[in-house]
C-alpha cells in the first residue's frame, strides 16, 4: 500500500478471500520511475515554498528585531539543511532502486564510486570535527583524510580504466571510442584541469586554508545543491538536466570563501554527481562530466575582490558565474565530441554536442544567476556574506593601546645648544682635577 501512494497504476484488483485478500496493482512501468517523478514535482512545491516561508520571515525578524536576524540565519540554515537530507535521502533511495530494476547497476563502476563518495564525505566531517580541537590535530586529520580520499578516488579510476578496457562500456552503452578520441579526452580533461586549478590560485591569493567554518558551510553548500539538483524539470537523455538553481549554494560559497575553497567544493559536489546521474563510459569522460565541469563553478567567487564592482555584488556574482559556465559548458562539449558522437544523428559532432550541451547547460546557470540577482539584492545578505569574502587586514590597536604604548616608550633626548655642550666639556676636566 506504501508503494502505491508514492506511484501511479493502471488497474488494482485482488486475489484470494475474505481476510486473506492479497492486493495487487498493475504498473505500466517499474514503480520507482514514477515514485520520482512524483516525488520531484512535491520537492519542488516544497521548496519553493520553504524559500518564501523563511524569506518572509526573516524580512519580519529584520523589521522588528534586528538584533535576532543572525540567530534567525542559523535556525533558517538548519531547517534547510533538514528538507537537503531528507530529499537526497528519498531521492537516492529511489535512484539505486531504478537503477536495480532497470539493469543499470555494474558492480565494477557502481560500488566504487559509492565508496569514493562515501570517502570523500566521511573524510570532510572527520577534518571539521578535528578543525575543533588543536591546529596539530587538524592537520594530522587533514593529511591522513586527504590521502584515503585521493587513494579512493584512484582505485575508482582504476575501476573505471578496467572497466572500460573489458569493452563492457562498449556493449552497455553502445558506442565505441577511437583510439584519437580517447587521446583526445585524456588531453582535453588534463587541459581544463590545468586551466581551472591556475584560475583558482590566480583569483584567490588568500593563504588562509580550510577551518571549521569554511568545512561547515562547504557541506551546507553541498548539500543544498545536491537537495536541488533532485528538483530538475527536464532531463536530458544521455545525460544532465535543468534545475531550479541548483548551482547558486556553489556559486555562493566561492563568493564567500574564494576561488581556491570553491573549486574544491564543486569538485565534491561533482562527485556525488556521479551516484545521482551516472553516465560512465571512459576514465576522462568521467573527469570531465562530473568533477571537472562543477569545479569550473567553483570559480563563480573570481571576481569578489574586484573594488570598481564593490557596489555591484550582483554583477560580481553573475560575471563570475559565466565565467565559471564556460568552463563547465567546455568540459560538456569535449565529453560529448569525443564520447558521445555515435548518439549525433547524421550530424556533425561538434554541431550536436554544442545543441546538446547549450540546451542545458546555459539555462541552468540563468536561473542560477537570477536567483542570485533578487539574493544578493539584500543589503543585510550582502554584508553577512561580504564578512567572509573580504580579504583579512592586519588589525588596528585601539586608540588607547596606542596612547599606552607611546607613553611606556622612552622620550628621546633633547639634544643640547652647542655652546653650552663645549662649556660641559671643558668643565669635565677641571671637575677630575678638583678631585
Amino acid at each position: 500500500m506504501t508503494l502505491s501512494l508514492l506511484s501511479f497504476y493502471q488497474d488494482y484488483f485482488e486475489t484470494g478471500e475474505g481476510d486473506d485478500k492479497i492486493p495487487h496493482y498493475d504498473y505500466p512501468d517499474v514503480w520507482t520511475s514514477f515514485a520520482k517523478d512524483v516525488l520531484m514535482n512535491m520537492f519542488l512545491y516544497a521548496a519553493i515554498a520553504l524559500v518564501v516561508i523563511l524569506l518572509a520571515v526573516g524580512f519580519f525578524v529584520s523589521r522588528k528585531k534586528p538584533e535576532s536576524v543572525k540567530s534567525y540565519v542559523r535556525t533558517a540554515l538548519g531547517i534547510a539543511c533538514g528538507f537537503a537530507v531528507a530529499v537526497i535521502a528519498t531521492m537516492l533511495t529511489l535512484e539505486f532502486a531504478d537503477m536495480y530494476e532497470n539493469g543499470y547497476v555494474f558492480d565494477l563502476v557502481l560500488w566504487p564510486s559509492v565508496v569514493c563518495v562515501a570517502v570523500v564525505v566521511l573524510g570532510i566531517a572527520a577534518i571539521y570535527i578535528a578543525s575543533l580541537f588543536s591546529k596539530k590535530t587538524f592537520k594530522t586529520t587533514s593529511i591522513v583524510c586527504g590521502s584515503l580520499m585521493g587513494a579512493a578516488f584512484i582505485a575508482l579510476f582504476v575501476c573505471l580504466c578496467v572497466y572500460f578496457g573489458t569493452g563492457e562500456a562498449v556493449g552497455n552503452n553502445g558506442v565505441e571510442i577511437t583510439t584519437s578520441e580517447n587521446v583526445a579526452l585524456y588531453c582535453c580533461a588534463a587541459a581544463l584541469i590545468a586551466a581551472i586549478v591556475a584560475c583558482a590560485f590566480l583569483f584567490d591569493k588568500g593563504k588562509k586554508g580550510f577551518d571549521s567554518k569554511s568545512i561547515s558551510y562547504a557541506a551546507i553548500c553541498i548539500a543544498m545543491s545536491f537537495a536541488l539538483s533532485y528538483i530538475a524539470p527536464i532531463h536530458m537523455p544521455q545525460g544532465g538536466s535543468l534545475t531550479i538553481a541548483s548551482l547558486l549554494p556553489l556559486m555562493i560559497y566561492s563568493y564567500m570563501f574564494g576561488t581556491k575553497k570553491g573549486a574544491l567544493a564543486g569538485a565534491v559536489y561533482g562527485l556525488l554527481q556521479i551516484i545521482q546521474d551516472p553516465w560512465i563510459i571512459h576514465p576522462a569522460q568521467l573527469l570531465l562530466d562530473y568533477p571537472v565541469a562543477f569545479a569550473g563553478i567553483g570559480l563563480s567567487g573570481m571576481f569578489a575582490h574586484v573594488k570598481k564592482l564593490e557596489k555591484l555584488p550582483q554583477l560580481q556574482l553573475a560575471l563570475g558565474a559565466v565565467v565559471g559556465s564556460a568552463f563547465r559548458f567546455a568540459a560538456h562539449l569535449f565529453s560529448g565530441v569525443f564520447a558521445f558522437s555515435e548518439f549525433a544523428p547524421d550530424v556533425d559532432a561538434w554541431i550536436y554536442s554544442l545543441g546538446y550541451n547549450a540546451s542545458y547547460v546555459f539555462p541552468d546557470i540563468a536561473i542560477a544567476i537570477a536567483a542570485g540577482i533578487i539574493v544578493f539584492s539584500s543589503p543585510s545578505f550582502v554584508r553577512q556574506v561580504r564578512r567572509y569574502a573580504a580579504p583579512k587586514k592586519a588589525p588596528v590597536a585601539a586608540p588607547e593601546a596606542q596612547a599606552e604604548a607611546l607613553a611606556a616608550q622612552p622620550l628621546p633626548e633633547e639634544p643640547l645648544p652647542a655652546g653650552k655642550a663645549a662649556a660641559d666639556e671643558n668643565a669635565a676636566p677641571l671637575a677630575d682635577k678638583k678631585e
